[in-house]
């Protein structure tokens, strides 16, 4: 299923209870945009509506952060899918929750599909009035 939203900063919180109600809740978001499109803007809204208080980080020296006990946070910016399995981290997908890769691309989805995996893609892109357009496919 394919949704499309438009929103601004603002209207995020919006954004984020769309994701929430059409996302499986034990799946793998990808979200993918330009450099400062907003992927980690999402991912802070997204921690906020699912009530976690602390600061959501962009992962992209680590690789990964972990919000509460059911929120993931990777960045693949500088780790291609061999490093990404080298590191164990396709093991770490099965534990409950959302897990939100920025960067991850689509021959990684695809193996995620093939493994049993719910996937989704939110793809942000900017708009010339400031605000964002977010298209959100859901594998359902």
């Amino acid at each position: 299923m394919i949704q499309t939203v438009e929103a601004s900063l603002e209207e995020l919180r919006s954004v984020a209870e769309t994701i929430k109600r059409s996302v499986p809740e034990n799946a793998v978001i990808f979200l993918r945009g330009d450099l400062a499109a907003g992927k980690t803007t999402l991912a802070k809204a997204l921690a906020e509506v699912l009530g976690y208080k602390e600061a959501v980080t962009s992962p992209t020296f680590s690789i990964q952060q972990v919000y509460g006990d059911r929120l993931y946070h990777y960045d693949l910016y500088q780790c291609p899918n061999e490093k990404f399995m080298a590191m164990g981290l396709l093991e770490s997908l099965e534990e409950p929750g959302w897990h939100l890769v920025e960067w991850g691309d689509e021959a990684l989805r695809t193996m995620l599909r093939e493994y049993g995996f719910d996937t989704a893609v939110v793809e942000i892109t900017q708009k010339e009035d400031g605000g964002r357009r977010y298209r959100i496919e859901t594998d359902a």
